[in-house]
Parts: structure tokens; sequence; C-alpha cells
């Protein structure tokens, strides 16, 4: 049976970047993919600051799509737009960064292997044997990089429905993003496009118990004509960082470890310094030779504020109606929305709602939310 010190199921961002760094740290390292390729399917929008990027150690001229300069925030009855060129954010190819990062980890020594998926894990006292459709193999630490569906089995309260196409349409102009707020059709999220050229994006709708495919397919017919190429339907996942992400020898990451946005539920930086942190704790323990490793403070003291402010903006969302939202898009002043434009960074959203939100616009919002929660009551 071969044997390896670290096993990671799940070839994605997290997982592949957790590889890199505990190949690089000395490790031998195995990642076990399911899926017959690297970066497919592809549920990610795509969004990330060239800051983040280049933190994750990536090369973003191989894997960029396009730059956005703006974003269209909409509801029913109102909406604003937003400067985004100052903070550098950029559309990646989501199936180029997933390979360039397998090409990471196999140069520091990490085996990759597509089409293999895990059946399952048995512990010992000394290590794991892990079973999988391409043979059995034995492993020292496991990594859980598994996505959304390995929180699922353990919590579905922060889970949401959603559906994402690949479209050309005529509509989707190359450099801004559009984010449409509906109470009624996408409850607790919102639908959404992501350009990746003229004519051609990502658009994708979420929601607490909808129908995604029937909410995408009218919001689609109702900005025109329209060609979708690709359809992918996934779960996500909002409900924030699950309590641990370490037990024993098992270390958990990414999307297992609720490690994307409440906000949008977007990983690519959140979710990579995760598998960065995870395999660099990994690397860590075996050289100082203690078992013991978490790395749950280092991600923390980088993301846990932000996150800690994004499931409060999350819970304020889900109990908003259409009307709330209107009278809040309408109370944000035009010169906050430079403010965020200038000083906001992408990846932390917390400090540029902060700012679109800010003193001035307290009153009105107040008066919106009040509103708001007595329509509630009413209704109740």
């Amino acid at each position: 049976m071969p044997g390896f010190q670290v096993a990671v199921a799940g070839g994605s961002i997290s997982g592949l970047l957790a590889a890199r760094e505990a190949a690089a740290g000395g490790a031998s390292v195995v990642v076990l993919e399911e899926d017959a390729e690297i970066g497919t399917p592809e549920h990610c929008g795509g969004l990330v600051s060239m800051e983040g990027i280049k933190n994750l150690g990536m090369v973003p001229d191989a894997i960029e799509n396009d730059r956005i300069k703006k974003a269209r925030i909409v509801s029913p009855s109102s909406g604003f737009e937003v400067n985004a060129e100052r903070q550098k954010v950029i559309v990646l190819d989501r199936r180029a960064l997933d390979k360039q990062a397998a090409l990471q980890a196999q140069r520091v020594g990490a085996e990759v292997r597509v089409k293999c998926s895990v059946r399952s894990i048995q512990r010992d006292d000394t290590s794991y044997v892990v079973k999988t459709s391409d043979g059995d193999l034995r492993c020292d630490y496991f990594i859980d990089a598994r996505g959304v569906a390995s929180i699922i089995n353990r919590n579905r309260e922060g889970v949401l429905s959603s559906a994402q196409y690949e479209v050309f349409a005529p509509w989707i102009p190359r450099d801004t993003i559009e984010v449409a707020f509906d109470s009624e059709k996408y409850p607790g999220f919102f639908a959404w496009i992501i350009p990746t050229g003229e004519g051609r994006g990502k658009v994708g709708v979420a929601g607490k118990g909808i129908n995604a495919a029937s909410a995408l397919k009218s919001y689609m017919d109702s900005k025109g004509p329209h060609s979708a190429v690709r359809k992918v339907y996934a779960p996500i996942w909002v409900g924030g960082p699950v309590d641990r992400f370490v037990d024993g020898r098992t270390v958990i990451t990414g999307d297992a470890a609720g490690q994307t946005k409440p906000t949008t539920a977007g990983g690519i930086y959140t979710c990579g310094m995760g598998g960065i942190l995870a395999g660099r704790a990994i690397a860590q323990a075996m050289a100082a030779g203690d078992e013991r490793l978490d790395y749950k403070p280092a991600w923390e003291s980088m993301f846990g504020q932000e996150f800690e402010k994004m499931l409060l903006a999350r819970r304020l969302l889900e109990r908003l109606d259409n009307r709330a939202i209107g009278e809040l898009f309408a109370s944000v002043p035009p010169e906050k929305l430079e403010e965020a434009s200038s000083t906001g960074d992408f990846d932390f959203h917390s400090a540029a709602l902060s700012k679109v939100l800010g003193v001035k616009s307290a009153a009105r919002m107040a008066k919106a939310l009040l509103g708001n929660e007595i329509r509630r009551l009413f209704d109740s």
C-alpha cells in the first residue's frame, strides 16, 4: 500500500495551495480530486483583487480574464454604482487558476491524481488508511478540502441553492458587475452578472428555498436575448467558519471549513489563504515533531473580525423586504460611494460597507429598517 505523509481530498484552490505549502515544507503529498479535470466543474464567479491573487503566490497574467471598472447594485426600486478601478478587481479564468496551483504543487513534489474519489477514511493509532476509487493509500495527515459537500453533511443551516450559467448576451458589458437584490425572488441573497469579456459572462442567482434554475431563467429573460453555453447547479455556504479547523491529524480547509464569505459566498482569497495556512501548519508540526497543530488562530487573525461583520450584514439582509432594501439604497450619499471606491478593499467588504452606510445616512436607514420590522409584525 503506497504511503504519503499528507493526503489532500479535493483539488480546488484551498486543497492545492495546502498541498503546495506542505510539499514545499518537505512533506510527501498526494492530492485526490474526484473529477476528471482540475478546475472543473467551475462553480466560482472568479472575482478577486489583484493584491489578493498575488498574496496567494499566483501569477495573475496567466489566469486573468478581464478587469472590472464598476459595480452596479440594484433593487426593484433603486440602485447605485461603485467605481472599482482603484480596487483592481479582476475576473479570473478559474480553471486556469486551479491548474496553475496544481502545477505549483507538483513542482515542489506533490502528486496530483484526478478521477480519484475518496470512499472512506479509517484511522488507527498512528496513521490513516484512505480508500479511493484508484486504490488504497496510507497517510499521516488528512486534509479535507472537498468543498461545500463536506460541510453540508454536518450542517445545512448556512446552505443556499444556486445556479450559474456561462452566457453569451449583448446586454453583458465587459467591465461592469451587476448585483440585483430582490427579497421575493432571491431571499437572503441576490442575482449577479460577472463579465468575462464583451457580450459574455457568468450569470447566476442564489437564495433560500428557491428553484434556482427557474429564478435564473426569469432573471435572464428580463434582460433580453441570450444563449447559455454551460450550466452549473451547486449549493453555496454563507454560514461562516466551522467551530474547528483541526481534529487531531485531520485538517479542514476552504469551503469545507466555511471559509467562504457570508455576504457573497466568494472564497478565492479567504479559502486560498486557509489552504496556505493549513499546509504550513502541517509542515511546521512535522518539522518540530509535534502532533499538535491548529491554524485557525492564524486564519482568524486575518479574517475573523471581517467575517463577524459580514455575518451581521447577512442577518440584516435576510430580514429586509424589497421596500426596505430600496429605501436603504436610496439613503446612500454619493460622496460615500466615492469614498468607498477610493479606499475600499475588495477582499474585505465590511470597511466599504461602513463607509457607504455612514453616519449621515443613519437616520434614513433606521427609518427604513423600522418600517421593515413593522411590516413584518403585521404580516406575521
